[in-house]
């Protein structure tokens, strides 16, 4: 078990309660109510349902300073004129939460991770078992992007959804909506976007 849903419940208790992560397979956050798929990466073939990434992207730099992984201009069109970002050292590795300072929303985490964590493909595998929700979006640019928990949140205002950076390597954007944003727009969409402005991110720095 793995990263990637790390600071989703995090990011509703303004993204600085303690998470821990184990070591093989897909994410998991600590303390909230998102837990990790089981198995290993190395023990599972991605189906032919799984979109593959044709263009892998490099992760080490974001892996060094996570917080660059949005731009002070793409944080504030996210989360408002006065967002901070706070970098953490998690045990599944490098992540960065962006929120206004005094409140818990909105927010914005993203968990870059340590290394290969299976994929999407690790995260369709945890579809009916570990995850509750797994779902598909829109893919940006050729790049996979899958709304996923092991509850369903988006009631509360907030979800997580994991980008594929290569075949074997996502990372974790999660959204938490402002409290006038529940119940009037998806908090899907809401950490699509934020995805949206990680991935311009990540491919300008190749």
């Amino acid at each position: 078990m793995t990263r990637r849903t790390i600071l989703v419940l995090c990011a509703a208790a303004l993204a600085v309660s303690a998470c821990s992560t184990p070591n093989n397979g897909t994410p998991t956050p600590s303390g909230g109510g998102i837990s990790p798929a089981p198995s290993s990466p190395a023990s599972r073939a991605p189906g032919p349902e799984v979109p593959k990434v044709a263009n892998p992207i490099d992760l080490a730099r974001f892996r060094q300073a996570p917080c660059e992984a949005l731009t002070s201009t793409q944080a504030q069109d996210l989360i408002g004129p006065k967002v901070e970002a706070t970098p953490r050292n998690e045990s599944a590795g490098p992540a960065c939460v962006w929120v206004t300072p005094s409140t818990s929303r909105p927010s914005v985490n993203v968990v870059i991770g340590n290394g290969p964590d299976g994929g999407t493909a690790a995260v369709y595998a945890a579809k009916g078992g570990a995850y509750k929700i797994v779902e598909p979006r829109e893919p940006i640019e050729g790049y996979p992007v899958t709304a996923y928990g092991v509850i369903d949140r988006r009631a509360e205002g907030g979800c997580s959804v994991a980008l594929g950076t290569s075949d074997d390597q996502t990372i974790t954007v999660a959204a938490e909506q402002s409290e006038r944003n529940i119940g009037k727009k998806d908090p899907c969409d809401a950490a699509r976007q934020a995805a949206v402005s990680v991935l311009a991110t990540l491919r300008a720095a190749k």
